[in-house]
């Protein structure tokens, strides 16, 4: 399997990767990445592929989001979505791209990644509850449990706060659980 940055000829692959991913939600996770894409600067954000033999069957995005921390406003990642093509589930490629990707933030000096997810995945991975570290979501919707960061080695101690959501989540309904009873 090889891991690489996505590429403009790999639009319709990882639109496909998601919508077969996510079922239901995968037309809101494909149009979320569509929009997030056109956010990702050299150097702010990453988008990577995961291919096997010549296939596009993972993928995984990292974009610019904010912490207003009590000294001022910090440059955080957020990982969404990660989506992985279900005949290739549980073969490590999830796993991969988000240590990849973690990797390479790293190495950019960015403090803090974070996510809505399962923690019993995630926290593989380093990630831990956002809450019990001093950091606040960005809504009531999103499952204390699911709130996640992971530390990196650019954090300092004063960088806690609220996370707030670049605009593409929000304009997609994409942050937190909607109850469809409501």
């Amino acid at each position: 399997m090889d891991l690489r940055e996505e590429l403009p000829d790999d639009r319709e692959a990882v639109r496909d990767v998601h919508l077969r991913a996510f079922g239901d939600h995968g037309l809101v996770v494909a149009d979320l990445v569509d929009d997030l894409r056109d956010t990702i600067t050299p150097g702010s954000g990453l988008s990577l592929v995961a291919e096997l033999d010549g296939r596009i069957v993972g993928h995984v995005m990292f974009t610019r989001s904010l912490l207003d921390a009590p000294r001022r406003l910090v440059d955080v990642q957020v990982l969404s979505p990660l989506g992985v093509l279900p005949e290739q589930h549980k073969h490590g490629v999830g796993s991969a791209l988000v240590r990849h990707g973690v990797r390479t933030l790293a190495e950019r000096a960015v403090p803090l990644v974070f996510l809505e997810g399962d923690p019993r995945y995630y926290s593989r991975f380093g990630f831990t509850p956002g809450d019990a570290l001093g950091f606040r979501k960005p809504s009531l919707r999103i499952p204390d449990d699911a709130f996640q960061v992971l530390r990196l080695p650019e954090h300092e101690p004063w960088m806690t706060g609220t996370l707030v959501y670049a605009e593409p989540f929000w304009r997609h309904d994409a942050v937190g659980l909607r109850d469809p009873g409501a």
